[in-house]
């Protein structure tokens, strides 16, 4: 019966799949398509749950064959983050018209995203004391035991590293190992070795312009290809959410869910000042709010299906530059250095928050103003090197309470809602990262208020 009740249930999945081929042949928006994914991939997974229940032979079985959808998609996210870095970030190089700004470029944007960070961070810790998490504890179950041995095992790879250590970590010493994206920090890495080539080239420019423009348009060809690939893995981003989220409604621990209920209601709170906090730089730096949401819709709204902040790199630069107005040069800047450097949600409110919570179960006086602003200043640091994907806001969490010598079970406690924090969290890493490039284009002069507040520039994907 078992296995009938699984052949049912992937027939009714194909039939779904199939769908929205249709749809996508019928030319239905791509944000349409994603949201429908989502909402559709909900439904199915809770009936699933409700009819044979979250830990039964059939939902294991039918979600077993089901994540060769969901996984390969991510699968062919993670294979594009590499090549993306790459490009964009020797590509922004070849588009500097005057070499001169490449340090202000550099330094507004970094500091826009750490400053936004250490916020953030702040944010983070207010949000726990607002909801009263501070101390709390969360049921351990099955599933969160297992995770939290696993934890165990990956923070052994930089328990022993002081911060000083962590950051000459970031350093590439086999660039080829990195763009395998063998190491935790390979994203970070593959960064420093792309701003390094482009350093080189600007070198190379002034001495042989020959030379560079050769090159320049084998990186302008790379950034063709790569793009083309981009848009032939996003193309499946409807079918990927769809199962992914479907696998996250069928499985997950609705009990769990509840006892969490709190943290998830202070981590999205917390995630919806960060974004008020984005809108009132905006202002400042004369971007209207209502405009920058409606131009940054399409994006913002992919990261939070798709959760990763690589897959949403094409788009993210695409709206900065034709929509928002920054030059091609910050745009692939702010948006390349935001996929492993300051990301507010995952690397800024998230191990905040958990530092916040755990450390009064040590005996630690969480509410000392000294002990905020080692948080926050140990948060800030750490978000270094934090990969733009699935699995990154665990990565800095574990850094952030190994330096603070603070317990590293409640990651592994909190794992049973990470998914629906996460989207959040992920379009807050890409909302930032279009803020420092919307900042930094304005400080050198380069920024285009034509397009901005040209009403028709706004990006609908073409996937």
């Amino acid at each position: 019966m078992t296995n009938v009740s699984i052949v049912i249930i992937l027939a009714l999945f194909i039939g779904v799949i199939f769908w929205f081929y249709q749809l996508q042949k019928k030319h239905v928006k791509f944000s349409t398509r994603v949201f429908t994914g989502l909402g559709v991939g909900l439904v199915f997974g809770a009936l699933m749950q409700i009819i044979f229940g979250a830990t039964s032979d059939t939902t294991i079985g039918a979600v077993n064959w089901m994540n060769i959808v969901g996984n390969g998609y991510i699968a062919l996210l993670q294979m594009l983050i590499m090549p993306l870095v790459f490009v964009s970030i020797v590509g922004a190089f070849t588009k500097l018209e005057v070499s001169n700004k490449l340090g202000k470029i550099s330094f507004t944007v970094l500091a826009t995203l750490l400053i936004t960070t250490a916020i953030s961070a702040f944010i983070g810790i207010l949000s726990v004391f607002v909801f009263h998490l501070d101390g709390a504890t969360f049921v351990k179950g099955a599933a969160e035991t297992a995770k939290i041995a696993a934890l165990g095992e990956r923070q052994a790879a930089v328990a022993d590293l002081t911060i000083p250590e962590q950051i000459v970590s970031f350093i590439p010493t086999n660039i080829f190992a990195d763009l395998s994206g063998s190491r935790s920090t390979s994203t970070i890495a593959v960064v420093i070795f792309s701003a390094f080539v482009g350093v080189a080239y600007l070198g190379v420019k002034k001495k042989d312009e020959k030379t560079a423009d050769f090159f320049a348009k084998i990186i302008n060809s790379l950034y063709k290809i790569v793009m083309r690939i981009v848009t032939l893995v996003l193309r499946l981003t409807p079918y990927g959410i769809f199962a992914l989220i479907l696998k996250v409604a069928a499985t997950s621990d609705v009990k769990a869910i509840i006892n969490l209920g709190k943290f998830v209601v202070a981590s999205l709170s917390a995630l919806i000042v960060v974004f008020l906090l984005h809108l009132l730089i905006l202002s400042a730096n004369k971007v209207s709010p209502v405009k920058y949401v409606k131009k940054a819709w399409t994006v913002l709204s992919f990261a939070f299906t798709a959760r990763s902040s690589a897959a949403a790199l094409p788009l993210n630069i695409e709206t900065q530059t034709k929509a928002l107005g920054v030059d091609e040069a910050t745009a692939n800047f702010a948006a390349s250095f935001g996929l492993s450097i300051g990301q507010n949600g995952c690397a800024g409110v998230y191990p905040a928050m958990l530092a916040a919570i755990v450390a009064p179960t040590v005996g630690i006086d969480v509410f000392s103003p000294l002990y905020i602003l080692t948080i926050i200043a140990v948060v800030t640091i750490s978000s270094f090197g934090v990969a733009g994907v699935g699995g990154g806001a665990t990565f800095a969490s574990l850094i952030v309470l190994g330096t603070l010598n603070l317990p590293i079970a409640i990651v592994g406690l909190v794992i049973s809602v990470e998914p629906l924090i996460d989207m959040a969290r992920t379009a807050i890493n890409v909302s930032d990262s279009m803020v420092a490039g919307v900042v930094t284009s304005r400080r050198i002069g380069e920024f285009d208020t034509k397009i901005l507040n040209d009403d028709s520039t706004v990006i609908e994907s073409n996937y």
